[in-house]
């Protein structure tokens, strides 16, 4: 980095796209190291992109370049709590509950059956994402290089391959 902090922050602040992009590069793994300790791990990929996305949309409105750090990491906490509120706004429909109970009380071995059974029934690029995710553990970043498509695809596919499981399941 050619310069410091501050003239960074005030060169992103003025409209400089090189300075923001730097910026943006230099505030990623504090924003991931902060949303990991205030997001449910779940929404920690999320976080660290609305508030990069924040970031970028609102530098101009930020008052004191020395107030960065604070003002960035109520971004993150922010969009960490409207995630968990989200999450739990949600509401469960009894049907919904009840077949949660009904695949509770099946038998473990049949139900590793048909849950293999509704893995193999997906489409290629489903099941891919799928496996990467919940059975390789890889992150959204980590599946997003590895088959060269976006974050909001592998999003999308991986959204789009749990309820096609579920739907099966049911």
């Amino acid at each position: 980095m050619t310069r410091g902090l501050p003239a960074l922050i005030q060169s992103a602040q003025q409209g400089d796209r090189a300075a923001i992009s730097e910026l943006l590069a230099i505030s990623q793994p504090d924003i991931r190291r902060y949303a990991r300790s205030q997001c449910r791990s779940a929404d920690i990929d999320d976080a660290v992109q609305d508030s990069l996305w924040l970031l970028y949309r609102r530098i101009g409105s930020l008052r004191a370049v020395g107030a960065f750090s604070v003002w960035l990491f109520a971004i993150v906490r922010r969009e960490c709590g409207r995630l968990a509120r989200r999450m739990f706004a949600r509401h469960t429909a009894m049907d919904d509950i009840e077949n949660d109970a009904a695949l509770a009380r099946r038998p473990a071995h049949e139900l590793r059956l048909d849950l293999a059974a509704a893995i193999q029934s997906l489409p290629e690029h489903y099941r891919t994402v799928l496996l990467m995710r919940d059975v390789e553990e890889l992150t959204i970043e980590e599946i997003s290089v590895s088959l060269a498509i976006t974050r909001q695809a592998v999003k999308a596919r991986l959204h789009r391959a749990r309820a096609l499981v579920r739907e099966f399941l049911d």
